[in-house]
């Protein structure tokens, strides 16, 4: 009999990838996105494609406005870093994509989610290898966060232990995608770009088209994705 799981999704190559992961292990997967104030709603399109392909049993999609308290690029119209080579990319500072306590917010969320549909299983597609330097996607977090979760859920306290599932966390970008390729993972169906066009194209020069079209070369594939011109 199939195992619940939580998987957050948010229709990244990451998220995607991950949600690919818990469906084939076993898992009968209840995605979950949010719509929290992000400049475009290009991801919740991709979110709302991968949770049909890939056979979710429920995509909820969380609303929350996090433009209410600003400090990223990603809730305001503070302009998006972009480069020429995932060389520039700055490896001494927090990006201002960082949106503040965004993961801890989401899993929070997800904790709830899982109690209610009685999944002990989290997954998440935090990255510590070619990511942009989160502080919320490192290892310690996500340890700390579950022992969080065990003392402040029904589930934990009568001893159905959460588990959050990061199988991506000491993955680079090229196994990941190596990785999903191997599962069959359509990455057409997508949408990883933090400033995409209005047609949804991603601009090719922010931090997470950089790392992904990285990727996607060292892993000796293309990206399916039209970009837009440069």
């Amino acid at each position: 009999m199939a195992k619940a799981a939580v998987v957050l999704l948010s229709g990244g190559l990451d998220s995607t990838t991950v949600l690919a992961m818990a469906k084939h292990q076993g898992y009968d997967p209840y995605a979950l996105s949010f719509s929290y104030g992000q400049r475009h709603s290009i991801e919740l399109e991709a979110s709302a494609r991968v949770a049909k392909v890939y056979g979710a049993v429920r995509h909820v999609v969380a609303n929350i406005d996090l433009r209410v308290f600003g400090g990223s690029a990603l809730t305001s119209d503070e302009a998006v870093p972009k480069h020429d080579s995932p060389e520039e990319l700055p490896d001494d500072e927090i990006p201002s994509t960082y949106v503040p306590a965004r993961n801890t917010i989401f899993l929070s969320f997800a904790l709830a989610y899982a109690e209610t549909v009685g999944a002990k299983d989290i997954f998440i597609g935090v990255n510590a290898l070619d990511y942009s330097g989160y502080p919320d996607c490192r290892p310690e977090y996500i340890e700390a966060f579950e022992t969080m979760a065990n003392l402040a859920t029904r589930a934990g306290v009568e001893g159905n232990l959460l588990k959050i599932q990061a199988p991506l966390m000491k993955m680079t970008k090229a196994q990941i995608v190596e990785a999903g390729l191997a599962l069959g993972v359509d990455y057409g169906l997508t949408s990883s770009c933090y400033d995409p066009d209005s047609a949804g194209r991603p601009c090719g020069h922010c931090d997470s088209c950089l790392l992904r079209l990285r990727g996607f070369a060292d892993a000796g594939s293309s990206d399916p994705l039209e970009y837009q011109a440069v």
